[in-house]
C-alpha cells in the first residue's frame, strides 16, 4: 500500500468520522506547494467520489484517496496520530522527505525543490 495508517491514526480517524457523522467518507491526502520547506501536506474527510487519476486504498475498512501527483511525493508514507503539549493531531511520516519543517507540516522532497515560503511561513516558528 502506498499510504498506510497506524492503528492509533485509524482509531482517531474513526472517532472523527463518527463525531462529524461522515462514516462513509474517505481520508483524502494531498501535497501542495508552500510552507517553509517547499511543500505542505493536506488531509480532509472527503464524501465525494474519487476523481480521475486518484489512487484509492483501503485499510481496516477505512478508505484513503490520493491524487497521482501527490502520490509520487508520498509513496510509502504513513499517517499517524500524535499528542504533545499543544494537543493532538494527525502527522505524516514520509520516507521521501529530504528536509522537514520543525512542526512536520511541510517538507522538501529533493534538492532544489524549494518553491515558496520561508522560515515561519507555516506558523511553526522554526525552519
Amino acid at each position: 500500500m502506498a499510504i498506510t495508517l497506524t492503528s492509533r491514526a485509524a482509531k482517531e480517524l474513526r472517532d472523527l468520522m463518527a463525531s462529524e457523522n461522515k462514516q462513509s467518507a474517505s481520508l483524502r491526502v494531498w501535497v501542495a506547494g508552500g510552507g517553509c520547506s517547499g511543500m505542505t501536506y493536506g488531509m480532509a474527510l472527503d464524501e465525494n467520489k474519487p476523481e480521475e487519476g486518484d489512487q484509492c486504498y483501503e485499510q481496516d475498512g477505512l478508505k484513503i484517496v490520493i491524487d497521482g501527483l501527490s502520490l509520487q511525493y508520498m509513496e510509502g508514507a504513513q499517517v499517524d496520530y500524535v499528542e504533545d503539549a499543544m494537543g493532538g493531531g494527525f502527522k505524516i511520516e514520509n520516507p521521501n522527505a529530504k528536509n522537514t519543517c520543525g512542526c512536520g507540516s511541510s517538507f522538501q522532497a529533493e534538492e532544489g525543490q524549494l518553491q515558496e515560503g520561508g522560515c515561519g511561513s507555516c506558523g511553526c516558528g522554526s525552519g
